[in-house]
């Protein structure tokens, strides 16, 4: 990670779970660290209980909900005015809504999964990418994708989820040719985790004693694997499950 001491990496949903994980992780491997949030409050107060005052120096909070692009395009704007750009970016942001497909009223709920898992990373990363490219910068985007992304198991309260994680992964293989069809060595990495101890899995999952679970920081240690990689290495797919995990 030497390479990308005081370089500018940008996570989003970076106010709990998976995300803080990651932004403690890459703060403390010497990046300046910009996470969006909702709940912004959250990444301040994350910030302000780290114990290395240069790490809380390198840790900046800015209010952004992923699936409204007028928040995303201030967002960039502003870490462009304050640090000129992003090397970095990990799209993290990502919500899942208990609503079947078939029942009724339940627009509001599948579009707000769509929005932000789907349209929130590909807008995210469009603006990453110009950022990166303008200024020459072999950068890296990474995803947090999920193994349900890959296959379907058979708990109907995913909903509309496990679509939108499979958009992801083709997402991903798109990005890659389009940057390299740019004349761009910028990376792109899906990471796919298996169920991780966060308020986003299920009530009934969690009252599973029985299910093996990652922790956030399993996933933030696979982001800092990957990005801290060769130039000349790019992880496209990394897959992490829990041991014991039988579905």
């Amino acid at each position: 990670m030497d390479r990308w001491a005081g370089k500018v990496a940008v996570v989003t949903g970076a106010s709990s779970g998976i995300g803080a994980a990651i932004v403690k992780s890459l703060a403390n491997a010497g990046m300046v660290v910009v996470g969006l949030a909702r709940r912004v409050e959250r990444v301040e107060a994350l910030r302000d209980g780290l114990k290395d005052q240069a790490t809380r120096k390198r840790l900046h909070a800015v209010k952004c909900d992923v699936s409204k692009e007028e928040d995303i395009l201030r967002a960039f704007r502003w870490v462009e005015e304050k640090f000129g750009g992003v090397d970095v970016l990990v799209n993290n942001a990502g919500v899942l809504r208990d609503a079947k497909l078939v029942a009724p009223g339940n627009t509001g709920d599948l579009r707000e999964v769509i929005d932000t898992n789907v349209m929130g990373l590909v807008l995210c990363s469009r603006e990453a990418f110009q950022s990166m490219k303008k200024r020459s910068v072999d950068g890296h985007i990474v995803h947090i994708n999920s193994v349900v992304g890959h296959y379907i198991p058979n708990l109907p309260v995913l909903s509309i989820y496990p679509a939108s994680k499979y958009a992801v992964t083709a997402l991903t293989e798109t990005m890659r040719r389009e940057f390299l069809a740019e004349g761009t060595k910028i990376k792109v990495t899906s990471i796919s985790p298996g169920v991780v101890k966060t308020d986003m899995v299920p009530n009934e999952m969690q009252k599973d004693q029985d299910l093996p679970m990652l922790e956030a920081e399993d996933i933030a240690a696979a982001v800092v694997y990957a990005v801290g990689t060769p130039p000349r290495v790019q992880i496209h797919e990394l897959t992490i499950r829990p041991v014991g995990e039988n579905f």
